[in-house]
């Protein structure tokens, strides 16, 4: 990958700002034509989207604005409540501005990562499906316990499963942030409570809400690029960001991001490839085996945002988002003198070599027995095959071995339509219509289907994954004064879980299976008729929650939500949540609310299956993942899904509030029962193989080992969030600071002995305990030095286990700088390094067992320091209001919001970090 032409990538990352540059034109003019007029009411100049009462609209700051102090943030998730801040807030929620995480990286799971210290990314610095949709997890669960929103509505989720997730994901089918382009957001709302009782399925760690911009003038167009201190993984990237009017009270906000990634490499040759090298096999690589980020290519995000307000007050309001991306990642090397069904099947000892002749049914050619010493290959024997047309080995074509590298295209689209107004007796409503869908069509390079022998083709399509999903909701809520607030609604959803079909020769049985050959192309064979399929489940909800605000600010809610699901039943929901001021600046919060996760349609029905010949049976058996309600699971054990179910509890403390110091800290315990796992590998007798056979399903013979998901793990997840703000007035609002601090704690506290493989149970309940650090911690500081800012943060992660090696690695402290200066009022330049004193993870003790230096499942990542260059440009319409148009929930307008990374503004005219 990332091997295309010069010419078409200069093309590529010039074309799309050059074309931004052109709509800014036609922008202004635009806007020109549709300003209002002096005398146009406040309701025609805030285009309707929020549900809040009307007040002055929002200036951007001018080029001679002093630098602001912290506000009070202003947030709408968690409650359906008017807006209020953070410290007023009965659950803790974070609330992150653009300038903040609009950074080094374009890729908005990364950046949430550095943000949010309770907030996990894997880095997948290893091959798996994974590494074409990334898990995210908050509070140490999995990534389907976070539900994700976008303008207050739900996104979908992705396609993949992550069938090997590191303990934590294992099975998980979560959504993808990583598709939405940062540039698009103005902000983003982090829930850290369980919501189901008012969002539904999934919200059991909490709720992330995207918010994106709503500007109808100005933009913004990023070049950006960096490398890795090591000289690889090369970026290079651009964004723009353009706010246009829709007639005289509307406006289409649209954003892009493109780029490209280069892999890394942080291995080293692996022993037994040294060896080969040392027995004068000058065919094998070095490395032979790579171990760092992937390949990402033509890296594509496309979002847009509208919204426009009609003479009757009726507000329409809509988004709409497509991305792409392809994904090149590494397998593990085959040794081209041991590799089981390829190269070998006793162990090294003699080459598999494969009879043409007996193939075809016509008799045999008598190979010769090519016998393997001190690492080398009978050449007298090896020679004898090479010139016979009727015999073949691998070695031939891969005479150094092979490593497959994996890879996957994936395709995100959505968009999300609605009407918002207002009834008689001041009752609001808001009704809304959302589509979505995800896909990852896999493919693997530089492997071969075994059994098809000299015919193979080393190139495979897989097969792909696919999620799409559709839901109807209609809210209703209404305010009696200060004091109460009534809301409810209904919602209808329908997702569908898709998988394609493999190309034939991914998955045929050729006709050396006999001979001894594996079946499937080799890494992941593809997918199957027993595995293609397509499976739906459709589900409707009403919900109601209640808010009461005393006399003294105290607030009591209640939230109940009732949903019927089509395979399962009904569950109920509910919550209760409330604040009690102590002092003007003190006050005590917390919540219990009971939670549920719905087993997705992929997790219920999905085959992951791996397929081999075993010489005992003489016939093909595969290894993989089958539906918990196959005949087969129900032998041991296997029974429909059930919800997992959760009891969350916080407790905390607020300080602070309109000042320039705030803290929170929170303490919470989240019991999770029935929480789905994937089970040991169960192996089935030939007695057990007739009774399937006998029942008429004939798939059986082809089954030897198999796994399934299962209810049977409760755990315990609980721990301590800290987060402090604070802006010296000493130092004249020119200093932020920053801390955030997360400790969480899983604990395994009940399960199935006979479902978890016995041999594996200690490390499988400890990758679930200890997969990802218990301590995180970050400081930030953010100083306006001049006319620009710099900025220092510095990033602590606990020790964590690594499923490879079977150790516990020690913690870290990672540190990242940027320096933002104004080359001219409208022109910025930024340069910064994230990890700028190359910390790495302790080295693996055996790296030359696999090649891997580092382990794998780093929380930080393992390729070291990485420096990027920002160029930006900015423009507003010269004697236009910046008038925030927010038609989606969630709004808040444009007033400053505050972080513990510390957002400020410099003094100077310059464009906004």
């Amino acid at each position: 990958m990332l091997g295309r032409s010069s010419a078409a990538v200069v093309l590529k990352a010039w074309l799309l700002p050059a074309l931004v540059l052109c709509v800014q034109v036609f922008a202004q003019a635009q806007d020109r034509q549709n300003e209002p007029p002096p005398a146009a009411t406040q309701t025609e100049q805030d285009e309707a989207g929020r549900n809040t009462a009307p007040e002055a609209p929002a200036e951007h700051l001018g080029p001679d604005d002093p630098a602001p102090q912290f506000d009070e943030e202003v947030v709408v998730v968690g409650s359906r409540a008017r807006p209020r801040s953070v410290t007023d807030s009965t659950v803790p929620i974070d609330v992150i501005p653009a300038t903040d995480f609009v950074r080094g990286d374009f890729n908005l799971a990364n950046q949430l990562r550095v943000l949010l210290p309770s907030f996990h990314v894997n880095p997948q610095e290893d091959g798996d499906l994974g590494a074409v949709v990334r898990p995210a997890s908050l509070r140490g669960l999995a990534p389907d316990h976070l539900l994700v929103l976008v303008n207050g509505k739900r996104r979908h989720r992705g396609a993949v499963i992550n069938w090997q997730g590191s303990g934590v994901a294992d099975g998980a089918q979560g959504p993808d942030i990583s598709t939405i382009p940062a540039i698009a957001l103005r902000g983003i709302e982090v829930l850290r409570d369980g919501a189901s009782a008012q969002y539904g399925s999934d919200a059991i760690a909490g709720v992330l809400n995207l918010l994106l911009k709503d500007d109808r003038i100005g933009g913004v167009v990023e070049l950006h690029t960096g490398l890795h201190g090591a000289g690889d993984g090369g970026q290079y990237g651009v964004a723009a960001n353009v706010g246009l009017p829709l007639g005289r009270t509307g406006f289409a906000n649209l954003s892009l991001e493109y780029g490209n990634t280069a892999s890394t490499d942080r291995s080293v040759q692996r022993s037994d490839a040294a060896a080969l090298i040392a027995a004068g096999n000058l065919h094998v690589g070095d490395p032979a085996q790579r171990w760092g980020a992937p390949d990402v290519e033509d890296d594509l995000k496309l979002f847009a945002n509208l919204g426009y307000l009609f003479a009757n007050g009726v507000r329409a309001y809509g988004h709409a988002n497509y991305a792409s991306r392809d994904v090149l990642t590494f397998y593990y090397y085959r040794n081209p003198n041991t590799r089981g069904g390829v190269f070998s099947n006793d162990g090294g000892r003699t080459l598999l070599v494969g009879d043409v002749l007996a193939a075809r049914g016509d008799g045999s050619a008598r190979c010769p027995t090519v016998a393997i010493t001190n690492d080398v290959p009978d050449p007298a024997a090896l020679g004898q095959i090479f010139d016979d047309p009727h015999c073949f080995s691998f070695q031939e074509r891969f005479p150094g071995g092979f490593a497959p590298r994996f890879g996957g295209v994936e395709r995100d689209v959505s968009a999300v339509g609605g009407l918002r107004g207002r009834l008689a007796g001041n009752v609001l409503w808001d009704a809304s219509v959302a589509a979505g869908a995800n896909s990852a069509d896999f493919s693997i390079h530089n492997t071969v289907n075994a059994s098809l022998g000299p015919e193979t083709p080393t190139t495979f399509d897989v097969g792909l994954y696919g999620q799409r999903e559709i839901g109807v909701n209609l809210d209703l809520s209404r305010a009696f004064g200060d004091r109460v607030h009534l809301a409810g609604g209904v919602e209808w959803r329908n997702e569908q879980f898709r998988i394609g079909l493999g190309q034939p020769e991914s998955w045929l049985q050729g006709p050396y299976a006999a001979q001894g050959f594996s079946v499937g192309s080799n890494g992941t064979p593809g997918f199957s008729p027993i595995a293609a399929g397509r499976w739906s489940r459709a589900s409707a909800a009403v919900y109601g929650d209640v808010e009461l605000r005393g006399e003294r600010s105290w607030v009591v809610g209640a939230a109940t939500r009732i949903e019927r699901f089509a395979d399962f039943g009904a569950t109920v929901n509910g919550k209760l949540s409330g604040r009690v001021p102590l002092s003007g600046q003190v006050a005590l919060r917390g919540s219990l609310s009971s939670g549920f996760r719905a087993p997705t349609p992929g997790q219920q029905n999905a085959f992951n299956v791996a397929t081999q010949y075993v010489f005992a049976l003489d016939d093909l058996v595969n290894n993989g993942t089958i539906p918990s309600t196959s005949a087969v699971a129900r032998l041991r054990g296997g029974r429909p899904l059930e919800p997992e179910r959760s009891v969350n509890i916080s407790v905390g403390a607020v300080a602070g509030g309109e000042g320039t110091f705030t803290l929170t800290a929170d303490y919470f315990r989240i019991d999770l029962s029935d929480r789905l796992a994937l089970s040991r590998l169960f192996a089935l007798d030939a007695t057990e193989v007739d009774r399937l056979l006998a029942e008429g399903i004939t798939s059986a013979r082809n089954l030897a080992n198999f796994r399934f998901f299962t209810n049977d793990l409760e755990t315990r997840t609980q721990g301590l969030d800290v987060v402090t703000a604070w802006t010296p007035p000493s130092l004249g609002g020119r200093t932020a600071i920053g801390a955030l601090f997360n400790y969480t704690d899983t604990a395994a506290t009940d399960f199935n002995p006979a479902l978890l493989n016995p041999d594996q149970l200690a490390d499988r309940i400890r990758l679930l305990e200890e997969a990802l650090p218990n301590t995180r911690w970050s400081a930030t500081v953010n100083q306006v030095v001049g006319r620009g800012t710099l900025l220092g943060r510095l990033s602590y992660y606990g020790g964590w286990f690594d499923r490879r090696d079977v150790r516990r690695y020690a913690g870290r402290a990672i540190l990242d700088v940027e320096a933002t200066w104004p080359v001219s009022s409208a022109v910025s330049l930024t340069i910064g390094g994230g990890n700028v004193l190359n910390t790495h993870p302790d080295e693996n003790p055996d790296p030359g067992r696999l090649g891997n230096r580092y382990p794998p499942s780093t929380p930080f990542g393992f390729s070291g320091s990485f420096y990027y260059v920002r160029l930006g440009y900015r423009w507003q319409t010269v004697g236009s209001r910046r008038r925030r148009l927010d038609p989606a929930r969630g709004g808040g307008g444009d007033r400053r919001v505050r972080h513990a990374d510390c957002s400020i503004r410099p003094r100077h005219g310059g464009s906004e970090r």
